[in-house]
Parts: structure tokens; sequence; C-alpha cells
């Protein structure tokens, strides 16, 4: 498999594998260094919950690794262009920022801005942005580490990344959102399991009427059961 070089410092990133929706595995190119992260083309909405889970477990292993700020501009890996600047809204709120290519080979984010981008991490209010600059008055961006005066903004200056923490409550919820979708994900649905059981049958049926094969008009019990007993095997067994 081909190395990826990291956007940023052009070190080799490492290479993760995460279980992939509809089967087989999605493999993500991680930059610890920089603590960012390649999704080629539409790999980030590809993961399972639990994948994202994995992952986020992954990130906070490495929540205190010595972080190098993005370099400016940064290349696409896959074709060396200039990655485009971009912002998007969460899902569950919140903004973030990413790199991507206009090639579409794929899109380069840090870890926090994923993390903004999964729920994990809250945005501050006006409020406590005022109440935090009283204290510290700068800060590092979480999207590219450039220095931050949140007494004059309330976002980064360079990325326009939105000044966020991590928050207990919204880890909290994000783990218990993603916990209960990959339970929800890997439980066999009864109820769908038997209505495609009847529709399989009933369309083994109509090929054999219109064979003239079988002109019945029922479904055979044993055969819902054989068949039955088939799809619940192929089911259990991914």
């Amino acid at each position: 498999m081909k190395p990826t070089p990291c956007p940023s410092c052009q070190q080799t990133m490492v290479k993760q594998r995460f279980e992939r929706l509809h089967h087989g595995e999605v493999i993500l190119d991680l930059c610890f260094h920089c603590q960012g992260i390649w999704f080629d083309e539409f790999e980030s909405v590809q993961i399972t919950p639990g994948g994202i889970l994995e992952l986020f477990k992954l990130i906070h292993q490495h929540r205190d690794d010595q972080r190098l700020p993005l370099r400016d501009p940064l290349p696409c890996p896959r074709c060396n262009e200039r990655l485009l600047h971009g912002l998007d809204v969460a899902k569950h709120g919140g903004r973030f920022n990413y790199y991507r290519c206009l090639q579409k080979h794929g899109r380069f984010t840090t870890f926090a801005q994923f993390m903004i981008e999964k729920g994990f991490v809250r945005q501050l209010t006006v409020a406590e942005i005022e109440t935090l600059a009283a204290r510290v008055g700068t800060v590092r961006c979480n999207g590219c580490g450039a220095p931050v005066d949140i007494r004059k903004d309330h976002a980064c200056g360079h990325c326009r990344a939105p000044i966020a923490i991590l928050d207990p409550a919204a880890v909290e919820q994000a783990l218990a959102r993603y916990q209960q979708a990959e339970i929800k994900r890997t439980t066999p649905n009864v109820e769908m399991l038997a209505d495609a059981i009847v529709m399989r049958e009933r369309e083994k049926s109509q090929r054999q009427r219109e064979r003239k094969l079988d002109t019945q008009d029922t479904i055979d019990l044993g055969d819902l059961i054989v068949s039955g007993a088939g799809m619940v095997w192929n089911l259990l067994r991914h």
C-alpha cells in the first residue's frame, strides 16, 4: 500500500483500519505530529459508529502529544495541488473547517475539527469567550495552531475556526449517541428479516409461475423456514 505524506509536515502518515458501513474497512491516514487526518473521498461518512468511537479513543490517547502548527499552503498528498480551505456546519451543531482537494482526492482535517464535526467538542458562547479572555487573553487555534487574541476575535483570523472546547457533557452525549447507533447497526431487525423472507419466497413463486413450473398461489412454509435459516445465517456471519 502506497504511503501517504502528511500535507503539512510531509512525514509519512500512519495507516489505521476501521470498519466500513456495509462491509469492508476504511483505511485512514493519520499524522500524530500535526494531529491531522487525511480522508480519501467519502471516507469520513463511511466509518461505522463503532469505528468513530475507536478513532475518538485513538485521538484521546495522543491528546498530550506536541503538535506542530499547520503550514500554508497545504498540498494534496495525491496530486500535490493546493488544498482549498473550507467551512461547514456539523450535523449536531457547530462549525468546523477542513482543507479539500479540488480534484476530489479527499480532504485534510485536524483532530480537533474532526471532533467538532462528530459532536464531541462544543463551541464557546460569546459570554464564555469573554470570561476566558479576561483570564488568558490569547489561545491557540484548534484548527490550524495559530495564536488567537480572543480579546479581539471570537474566531481564528487565519483559518476562521471558532473557539471550541472539549466539553464533558458534549463528549458524554456523543459517546451515547454513537454507542446506540452501533448497537442498532449490529442488532438484527426481526421484523425486517421476516418481511424479507416472505418477499423472497413470493418472488421465487412468481418466477416459478412464469416458467410454468408451479401454478399454486401459496407460499410453502417449509421453503420459508429453509430460506429464513439461510438469511439469518448470512446475517449473523457478517
